[in-house]
């Protein structure tokens, strides 16, 4: 399984609107403490969270906010930092002492967030059935090639099905309150998309791109001369043979050593920056149609043809305006909701333990 995957499937119980509004939603690694039920039908007494508080003497240990009587406990905490850390080890970052510190104010005042929001949603009488939960999960299981790979997922996450779906019904029953408090209210007019478009035609810039194809011999960082000569002698045959008339996607399908021979060599399209300095160079100077003489770079020696070039322009308002639209919506949604969590705060008693 990929690290992507994996990333995604945290993400998916980390709904869009909480997470870009700073309420981060635990995947539900299947820990035993009173918060861990699911959430209730509509209109029941969810008896077992409002009485989860701990005795005293372990209060500071076990847990890390309590909430209108409801406790966060530390285990949540745990796992969602240990997400973060997962995450940060994945791309290769290590956060500095002061980013690890806001990270752990953001995760608790997250989780804080998150349970007031649950709360809200129980006083609303909102409920998720059945249908909306497995759909739900369906659409999460198609991005894995068979219910192995699913499994492997779920114990890579520590957690289980049954313990993802409960997560699943609380965050769609979370999200249904958004939508019906703040979503469903919010529209963007014509006028303000274009208005936003003309004063920041920065964003819909689209660079100068080049799309190409490559065949590639490879080096290795360790090559003696020898291999290097070899390579070399490797490489002039394949472009002697395309000189001469030999198709250049059946040549790299045949001769190429990247990956990309698979599809004729066809890198798609890509723009300044992107490739390494030498394989970009050549490529940006080729005319569309056109083959390079070799190329040597750090990962051995390609032969480049350009299948396509765009200059830079500016993408039409016209083609735009439905991300845009969105995309505005979403920034008035994360606003109001902030604000929607400011006065829940306000109504509620938060007691807070975090070293």
């Amino acid at each position: 399984m990929t690290t992507n995957k994996m990333i995604w499937v945290a993400g998916l119980a980390v709904l869009m609107i909480l997470s870009a509004s700073g309420v981060p939603v635990s995947f539900g690694a299947g820990e035993k403490h009173p918060n861990k039920e699911a959430a209730p039908a509509a209109g029941s007494k969810d008896t077992k969270r409002e009485k989860a508080v701990l005795p005293d003497d372990d209060a500071k240990k076990e847990k890390v906010a309590v909430v209108n009587g409801t406790v966060i406990s530390r285990s949540d905490y745990d796992a969602e930092m240990g997400r973060y850390d997962k995450q940060m080890a994945m791309s290769g970052r290590t956060p500095n002492p002061a980013e690890t510190s806001e990270m752990k104010q953001r995760v608790l005042d997250g989780l804080v967030n998150r349970e007031l929001l649950r709360q809200e949603s129980q006083k609303q009488g909102i409920s998720v059935d059945d249908n909306e939960v497995n759909q739900q999960l369906a659409t999460l299981k198609q991005r894995f090639s068979g219910e192995k790979e699913f499994s492997e997922m779920l114990t890579k996450m520590n957690t289980t099905e049954a313990a993802l779906k409960a997560q699943l019904r609380q965050d769609l029953t979370i999200r249904k309150l958004i939508d019906q408090q703040i979503a469903s209210k919010i529209t963007i007019t014509p006028e303000e998309m274009k208005a936003f478009y003309d004063s920041h035609s920065e964003l819909f810039k689209a660079p100068e791109m080049v799309r190409a194809s490559h065949i590639l011999i490879k080096v290795g960082p360790n090559a003696t001369d020898a291999d290097k000569a070899k390579a070399r002698e490797r490489i002039t045959a394949i472009q002697q043979k395309i000189n001469k008339g030999d198709d250049f996607a059946a040549t790299a399908k045949e001769s190429s050593e990247c990956p990309s021979a698979a599809n004729g060599g066809d890198l798609d399209y890509f723009q300044r920056g992107q490739m390494v300095a030498p394989f970009e160079n050549a490529a940006f100077n080729l005319k569309s149609g056109t083959m390079s003489d070799i190329v040597e770079t750090q990962y051995g020696y390609h032969l480049i043809k350009v299948t396509d070039k765009k200059t830079a322009s500016t993408v039409p308002f016209d083609d735009v305006k439905g991300k845009l639209q969105e995309y505005m919506k979403q920034q008035k949604i994360n606003e109001q909701l902030t604000q929607y969590v400011g006065q829940l705060k306000k109504g509620a008693k938060i007691e807070t333990f975090l070293n």
